[in-house]
């Protein structure tokens, strides 16, 4: 469980942003970026309070825990949070991969390079 106290959640603006935060995840080890997700505010408790990554999808328009279903887990050693409040980045210890696709990071194509 990670210790955050609730009146530091309040320098998180989720307003900006329709009651949503982008959340930039990168590997602890590595430093690669793996993946951008976004996280409401009980996203973002259920992950403080679990150290287990959990989202909210736009398209499905509910919470969700990373790996629930693959297994493909995301414990979180940190939650830092930007200058303007409005974007977090969660430090994690990847287990499996982290995108859709079976690539380990989202950002594995180079945009005008061909495959």
């Amino acid at each position: 469980m990670l210790q955050v106290k609730e009146e530091n959640l309040k320098e998180i603006d989720f307003e900006k942003g329709g009651g949503l935060v982008p959340v930039v995840v990168q590997d602890a080890s590595t430093k690669e970026v793996l993946m951008v997700a976004y996280a409401n505010r009980e996203a973002l408790e259920k992950t403080l309070k679990t150290g287990f990554a959990h989202y909210y999808s736009r398209s499905r328009r509910k919470l969700w825990k990373k790996g629930e279903i693959s297994g493909n887990t995301q414990k979180v050693k940190r939650v830092l949070v930007d200058c303007d409040g409005d974007t977090l980045l969660y430090i994690v210890e990847q287990k499996g991969v982290a995108c859709h696709t079976g690539e380990y990071s989202c950002f594995f194509r180079t945009v005008g390079e061909e495959k």
